[in-house]
Formats: C-alpha cells, structure tokens, sequence
C-alpha cells in the first residue's frame, strides 16, 4: 500500500470509529406524544373568582392610570383617563355585577376592550397573563355563578384545582345597561 492510500485508509477508519462513538453517546428522538389542542385567553381575577377573556377580545392590559371622574354616570364608571391621546372610559367591572373589588390597589388593572366604536378599560381585581387550557378540560356548567355573571360566561376550563370562567367581553359590550352608563 503506498503512503497516500496508507492515510486516506487511517482517515477512513477514523471516521468510522468517530460515527460509532457518536452512535453510542446519542440520545434517542423524543417518544411521539400525541398533541392536545390548546385554547388560550388573558386571566385576571375578579369577585374572588378566576376568569379568562379570548385573546382577540382583549387588546390591551395596563395598570390603572390617573382618570377624571365624570358628573351624572352609573357608579360603576370610575372615570376617563388618557392613555397615548386617546380617552379612555374606565369601568369598574366588579361594581357593574354589584359587588367590590377586592384587592390591593397596586394589584388592579384594567383590560383594554376596542371593539367597533366602543374603547372601554375594565378595571379588574388582578391579571394573570396568558393561560392556556386543553379543549378537552372545557365544560359549558356556569351554575356556580352569581346570576348577574352568567350571561356573559359561556363555560369554563378546569385547571388543576382552579375554574376559569370564560367571560367576553364582547358580551359586555352588547349589553345595553352597559352602553348606556348615563345616571337614572
């Protein structure tokens, strides 16, 4: 054998011996795991309850800015506040069902609703950011919820030992006590 054949026949053996040596150290591919469709929404707490709203219903979430009270509104509207030179009606969503907020007020924020011509902040208890949910963990029973909240809840995901809600805002925005917050 001459002295070129000699090293291209060292340098094949060796990388035959560096693809065993890897054969040997490689992991395996991932067992196949079959996918669940997930379905995901914006989470906030409010009435000591757990809720989340579609994604395309929220455009927006945001602490509670400064806001001016209005004169001769519902109770439930907090005020107007300007957000990026737009004015922004805020909307206090515990006291629209009858109840308080109930939590600290550094905790609050306010989910953006911009939605045809109604642009609406709904101040809630507290966000959790996005949450996703397994279709299959859906179940369409709203009997546990305050009368008040149940036309505007269309089921809820299970979650370990939590319930979210699924509220729309979109609902709420078709409600006519709702667009129309003028005092009585």
């Amino acid at each position: 054998m001459t002295e070129p054949q000699a090293n291209e026949s060292r340098a094949f053996k060796a990388l035959v011996e560096l693809a065993g040596r890897s054969k040997h150290f490689a992991r395996g591919l991932p067992a196949q795991v079959a996918i669940k469709p997930h379905w995901s929404g914006i989470g906030f707490s409010l009435m000591g309850r757990r809720f989340v709203a579609p994604m395309d219903e929220v455009s927006e979430m945001l602490e509670v800015p400064p806001y001016t009270r209005l004169p001769g509104v519902q109770p439930w509207v907090r005020g107007v506040a300007n957000v990026r030179g737009r004015l922004l009606p805020l909307f206090d969503l515990a006291a629209f069902f009858g109840s308080k907020i109930s939590s600290h007020r550094k905790q609050r924020r306010v989910l953006i609703l911009d939605r045809d011509e109604l642009y609406s902040g709904l101040i809630v208890d507290q966000v959790f950011g996005m949450q996703h949910f397994p279709v299959d963990t859906f179940s369409d029973d709203n009997s546990d919820l305050p009368k008040s909240l149940a036309p505007f809840v269309s089921g809820a995901y299970r979650q370990g030992e939590n319930q979210w809600n699924v509220f729309s805002p979109a609902s709420l925005a078709d409600e006519p006590r709702f667009t129309n917050a003028a005092e009585d």
